[in-house]
Formats: C-alpha cells, structure tokens, sequence
C-alpha cells in the first residue's frame, strides 16, 4: 500500500491508497504521540506486512520519520520540487492535495524513489553535534563581528590590546569584566596582572604592561550616553562568545570520540584505548584524508552515516552531495550545470571546505585544481570538480573498508593518466 504524508509542526494531512484502487482514504492527525500511533494501525489495518507500506513524504528527519521507521515502514523521502511539479496547472499549494500526490507517487511502482536508510545512533548523534558545531560556528562569526564594530565605536583600545586575537579566552573575559575604557582604566595595574594569571595567560605582566600601554593613547572623545548603551551589549557578547567557544570544544572532543572510539589524550592528541564498537564504521578511513580533521570529518561522516551502501556507485554520494554536475541535452544544444541545486547541502559546504583544504596537504589536488583554473574554471567551479574526485575516492575507500594512502593513489592516477594518453 502507499501513503502519503504532508507534514507540518502540528499536524499532518495523510493519504493512504492500495495498487488496485488508488487512493482509499484522507484524513488529518495531530503530531502526538497518539495521533501517530493511529496512523501506524490504520496502516497495519491494510496491510499486514510493514515493508510493503510505502511512506512519501518530503522530509527524512524528525521524530516523524523516526516512527515510521521504527514500525518497519518503507520511508520514501522526496524532494519538495517533485511535489510541486506534479500540482495542478494553477499550482496551487493545498497540504491534502500535496499528501495525494505523495501518495500517488508511493503507488508508483515504476517510480526509482531511494528508500531512507536511517542513521544508527552513533552516526545520528555525530550528525547532529556537527550540524550544531557549524551553526555555532556561524554565529562566532557573527558574534565577533559584532563585537568589533561596537568596539570600534566606543572602546577602540580593546581592539589595539587584542590585535588580531580578539576571539582569544583572556580578551574575551577581559571585555565581559570591563567592558569600557573607563572600566578597565580604574581596575589598575595590579588587578589586570591578576586577572591575567587567573586566565592562564603565559605572561601577565606583559599583559598588564600591554594594556596600560593602549589605555594611554589618545583617542577621539566619544558621546557617554554611547558607552552606557554598548557597555552591556559588550559583556553580553563577550559572554556568549565564551559559551560558544567551550561548547565547540567539549562538541570537538566528542566528535573525535565518534570517530576513533576514545578521546584523544595528550600532546599527540591520540587514543589510548579506542573501541570500534564506540566509533562509527569507517572512522579513520575518514581521518586519513588529507585536508579532514576531527571537526570537518565529522561533518562529512554525519552526513554520509554508517551505512556506504545506500549509494550504489561513487555518483550516488555526488549526487547527494551536489558536486555531480547536471547535464542538460535537447536536439543540437548542449548545457552543463555546475550547480545542482538538489542536494544535502550541509554535506556539500562541508565537501567544499575540504577540496579548499587540500590544496596545501595533496599535491595531486593543487594539480588538478591548478589545470582547471588554466582551463578557464572560476575558483568555486575548480574547488567543485576537486570534490567531485575526492568524494569518489572516499566512496572507494569506504566500500573497500581500507585507509587512504596519498602514495597508493598518485601511482594510481599516473597510470590512468598514461593509459588514456597512450589511447
């Protein structure tokens, strides 16, 4: 049987329909527990066995989803657009109507819909620490930013104190205690010494002496009632950014965990006693490549997951990934779309960032990128194809069970590269 789910916060519109007769029944259930539980035995009312229930729906997270898969059902995530070309020729949106269609295509037998195979536990909560640690990530940016330009206008000698280390510990507790000028001149020279020392820096008499040094310099007046208003606008930033560093890092340390089964411990930042049955499958596969740290590995993994095999060839994860590009032939004309819209996009800013990083750590990588940038290929367009080839490889590695090896691959692309020449 198919069903068809337009889900929403509160409450979703369902479709259920059998091969023969189409659709058979709609109806609306609250997003509660009971209301899901009556659209699991309704489904189970028509069809005995839970594999051969159909679910389309246009999303493949949430607890939603998670039930319907926990129940044994066949989830069918679909792209929204599939949805919305199948609507009538006024398009018009209406959610019973969008849980029709998804219904309809559910009841499509011939329809190539990739069935959702559900991260474990161990990859779903690498997944989500990643997602958070790139939000975070984002909003330092933004937060620090901020803080600059409201020190600019009111506090320009923090800037001259921190240099280009304003997002460091000891700045940042140092703006969330004496957030103006006034506030820092009157701690005196004593108390900045100490304070430094509480915040481990390596030298807080230099520290003192740096900042009595910027205190002294003359700057433009600036109004009072100014300062007032960005004194706790001040604190309050450099008390969130903080937050946000220590979160990162205690997210940092358990995204290694994730991969390697320990946390790393001491200066060579490497398990003691690393556990594969803690680890995700593939963990240091992921960790051999050039350009992947813990926190860029972990976001690439979380959202691969644990299970390589729902890509049937290296394509599939491109596709996913957006990298793949889309060719667009009719007649005499030929076009090629670098950018696919359609994509896991939190997996393909992740892919982007690590061709950006191999361009310093793999010398084939700075050879490829450099023939595309002599071919006429923009930067992003280069760094796209880089990913492209370096997704395959990984596919490759990951479906072998085996580490990546820089040697290993040039010999291999060299004889590639003569074998097609010699052709």
């Amino acid at each position: 049987m198919g069903v068809g789910i337009d889900w929403a916060e509160s409450f979703h519109d369902v479709a259920l329909g059998r091969p023969d007769n189409g659709i058979v029944e709609q109806f609306r259930i609250d997003h509660t527990a009971a209301g899901v539980g009556r659209l699991i035995a309704r489904c189970l009312e028509l069809e005995t066995d839970p594999a051969d229930v159909r679910v389309v729906l246009e999303t493949r997270h949430g607890v939603l989803v998670e039930a319907l898969t926990d129940a044994g059902f066949t989830v069918l995530p679909v792209n929204p657009d599939l949805v919305a070309r199948r609507r009538g020729p006024a398009k018009k949106k209406d959610d019973a109507e969008d849980a029709r269609i998804c219904c309809l295509l559910a009841l499509d037998q011939f329809l190539e819909l990739r069935k959702l195979i559900p991260h474990g536990n161990l990859a779903g909560e690498l997944r989500s620490i990643a997602r958070d640690d790139e939000r975070a990530a984002r909003d330092q940016r933004r937060l620090l930013n901020r803080l600059r330009a409201d020190l600019l206008a009111t506090f320009p000698a923090a800037l001259t104190i921190a240099g280009d280390d304003l997002g460091s510990p000891v700045m940042l507790k140092l703006l969330a205690t004496w957030p103006t000028h006034a506030q820092l001149a009157g701690a005196g020279t004593d108390a900045i010494e100490s304070f430094a020392r509480s915040s481990r820096h390596g030298w807080p008499d230099r520290f003192a002496a740096r900042v009595a040094d910027a205190l002294t310099v003359e700057q433009l007046p600036v109004r009072d009632y100014l300062i007032r208003a960005k004194a706790t606008t001040i604190s309050l930033t450099a008390t969130q950014l903080l937050a946000l560093r220590e979160a990162r890092k205690s997210w940092e340390r358990r995204m290694a965990e994730l991969l390697l089964g320990d946390t790393r411990y001491g200066r060579a930042k490497q398990p003691r006693n690393p556990d594969p049955g803690k680890a995700i499958p593939g963990g240091d596969i992921y960790l051999s490549f050039p350009g992947l740290g813990d926190i860029l590995a972990a976001r690439i993994a979380g959202e691969i997951g644990d299970h390589i095999e729902q890509f049937d060839t290296p394509n599939g994860l491109q596709c996913y990934a957006g990298t793949a590009p889309v060719t667009r032939r009719s007649g005499r004309s030929e076009l090629v779309i670098a950018r696919r819209l359609a994509h896991n996009r939190y997996l393909g800013t992740a892919v982007h960032q690590w061709a950006f990083c191999t361009l310093t750590t793999s010398t084939w990588a700075r050879e490829f990128y450099d023939r595309k940038i002599t071919a006429g290929k923009a930067h992003h367009s280069a760094l796209r194809a880089l990913a492209n080839r370096w997704l395959e490889i990984l596919w490759h590695c990951l479906t072998k069970g085996i580490r990546y090896d820089e040697a290993v691959h040039i010999r291999n692309r060299s004889k590639t590269l003569q074998t097609a020449t010699a052709a």
